[in-house]
């Protein structure tokens, strides 16, 4: 009984964003990234309202524990920090724009678990790529995930990774 008890302490679930979810959004963001990347309230409520189908949360026994903002784009297209999702016509990438787990919950699956969801539901709508910025010396999170840092962008592209003020790599898998 008591690893039972255990287990169901570090399960979790993944369910559609809500509006009443945001601020353990922003508490888990503040723990998460560094000062540079701390992106406002507004910006990201305003995410959560253009792409309310592609914003998941992670929810365990003690509450959001992880999320994950994604929206349809275009391959070798990066978002700026800050910058709205623009979703075009022709989409044939989703964007992973913002996973952050809470430090609590570290280790147990979570990050992985949010986008191997938003993976299926990429390949589910017929998008051949899926793309990101990594921050924060991620890049190897990523490449377990299957993406590979492109570094060949073009030099409008270049100048909007710099947008993030902290080394930022544009990576991508093909689905």
């Amino acid at each position: 009984m008591g690893s039972f008890i255990f287990n169901l302490m570090f399960m979790h679930t993944l369910r559609p964003m809500q509006a009443e979810d945001l601020p353990d959004i922003m508490t888990i963001q503040r723990e998460v990234y560094s000062d540079e990347l701390q992106e406002t309230p507004e910006v990201i409520a305003q995410r959560l309202a253009q792409t309310p189908d592609l914003a998941l949360v992670a929810e365990d026994a003690q509450g959001i524990c992880g999320y994950l903002f994604s929206y349809r784009s275009r391959r070798g297209a990066i978002t700026p920090l800050d910058g709205l999702f623009i979703e075009p016509a022709n989409s044939d990438c989703l964007y992973l724009h913002d996973l952050a787990v809470a430090p609590r919950a570290a280790q147990r699956g979570i990050g992985p678990s949010l986008v191997k969801r938003k993976l299926k539901i990429a390949r589910q709508a017929g998008l051949a790529h899926c793309s990101l910025v990594s921050v924060q010396k991620s890049s190897s999170f990523w490449q377990r995930l299957g993406f590979q840092e492109q570094r060949s962008i073009n030099s409008q592209q270049a100048a909007v990774l710099k947008s993030y003020g902290v080394p930022a790599v544009y990576m991508l898998k093909t689905l």
